[in-house]
């Protein structure tokens, strides 16, 4: 298969990551999910005012770890006679959860479908460390000179998995038949909720965003997605000498180290040109996955629309029906 800038095929089927991991990562997630089952989410539906015939459409909002009321859309078949299963979409970075049309698919298929607003990106989830509203973007150093409890990314994560908590404990639900999807940072995010929230059974990631950070630096790819990287060593230590801290801070926010928690079935996408999100970082997450997973390789692609794999990832999530 060609590679024209990363790890050969058989070197990217055993690399096992450069980013550091912090010693007390599984400690620091253990207090984080304490924090987050402490918070009363407060889920309030508000009818939407986008009408479907064979789905009632509703704007979830939720109060996340700090305060911060976050926001989804949610769908569900209008018609429901026994719990049915549900799926969780994430969105790109600095995006928002998409239009109605893009849940539509699911709901029509008699699922529950929730698409999640990451905080202080483009949709309506709040970022309140300091206004009430959007900081867009920045999100990986958010925080970063501050204790790690103070990672914006932290929060994301978190609130993914109490988006989940929320959609599972819903009636009309089966809490043992849950979903997650999405590409870039919603590929991350996905692998992010599989890790804290063991009881998903599917996840289908693309390309996924927020993994080995120092593998993206020493690939001289801090740019794009990763661009804030550079910002920060140029900024606040333009001469490295807080290099391994940082990145070992980062470390708490790299999902390969939550993939081993992952319990789900795991399909990934992966375009082996992609130049924003390397292929060598996706499989320091994918080697280090232990339930049961499976790639489709794009060897052609880079961070872009994949042909036809949003149709098997729908193939794939209608498992939750068997």
């Amino acid at each position: 298969m060609p590679l024209l800038f990363d790890m050969p095929w058989e070197k990217l089927q055993t690399y096992n990551g450069s980013n550091p991991k912090p010693n007390d990562h599984n400690v620091f997630w253990e207090k984080a999910l304490k924090e987050m089952n402490d918070v009363e989410p407060k889920p309030e539906l508000i009818p939407s005012d986008f009408k479907c015939s064979f789905a009632d459409c509703f704007d979830l909002f939720f109060t996340g770890v700090g305060g911060a009321r976050i926001h989804a859309k949610f769908a569900r078949p209008k018609k429901i006679e026994a719990p049915i299963p549900a799926v969780l979409k994430f969105h790109g970075y600095s995006a928002n959860c998409g239009d109605w049309a893009d849940l539509l698919l699911f709901a029509a298929e008699g699922f529950v479908v929730a698409a999640l607003d990451c905080r202080g990106q483009g949709g309506l989830s709040e970022d309140i460390g300091g206004i009430t509203g959007t900081t867009f973007n920045g999100h990986i150093i958010r925080g970063l000179n501050d204790e790690p409890e103070k990672l914006l990314f932290r929060q994301i994560f978190l609130d993914t998995a109490l988006l989940a908590k929320i959609i599972m404990d819903m009636p009309e639900v089966d809490r043992e038949k849950i979903g997650a999807t999405g590409g870039s940072q919603g590929g991350g995010l996905t692998l992010a909720c599989a890790s804290l929230v063991p009881e998903i059974k599917l996840a289908a990631p693309v390309f996924p965003f927020l993994s080995d950070y120092k593998r993206v630096w020493e690939m001289d790819l801090a740019k794009d997605a990763y661009h804030e990287l550079q910002f920060f060593f140029r900024t606040f230590d333009p001469q490295h000498h807080r290099e391994d801290e940082i990145f070992t801070k980062l470390g708490y926010i790299d999902i390969q180290f939550l993939a081993p928690r992952i319990k789900a079935k795991v399909m990934m996408g992966i375009g082996l040109m992609d130049t924003i999100c390397p292929p060598s970082t996706q499989f320091a997450a994918y080697n280090k996955i232990n339930s049961e997973k499976y790639l489709k390789v794009y060897p052609d692609f880079g961070h872009e629309n994949i042909p036809c794999h949003s149709d098997v990832i729908f193939e794939f999530l209608r498992e939750l029906n068997n």
